[in-house]
């Protein structure tokens, strides 16, 4: 409870800078393991999203809309077997 009432007695853009930085560094180390090997891409990227929804609104909205898509997706899709194609 502290720390809650001393992140909110810091001024507001000072905060929105602060997470600002730690919230798009997250997402471009997510987005540098796309094409680095490494594991945990998209991990790194929900969090750099959490941490920036805590102040920025459009974060927010953006975040929503990401758990709602990622409901959607069947991850038993991702890995079904197609039938083999026939040789003509």
């Amino acid at each position: 409870m502290a720390l809650r009432k001393a992140w909110k007695s810091v001024p507001k853009p000072v905060r929105q800078v602060i997470v600002l930085v730690i919230g798009g560094t997250l997402i471009v180390i997510g987005g540098l393991l796309i094409v680095l090997p490494g594991p945990f891409t998209l991990p790194f990227v929900f969090a750099g999203l959490l941490v920036l929804a805590g102040e920025f609104v459009w974060a927010q909205r953006f975040l929503d809309r990401a758990r709602i898509e990622a409901k959607k997706a069947d991850p038993r899709k991702l890995f079904k077997k197609k039938p083999p194609r026939e040789n003509s």
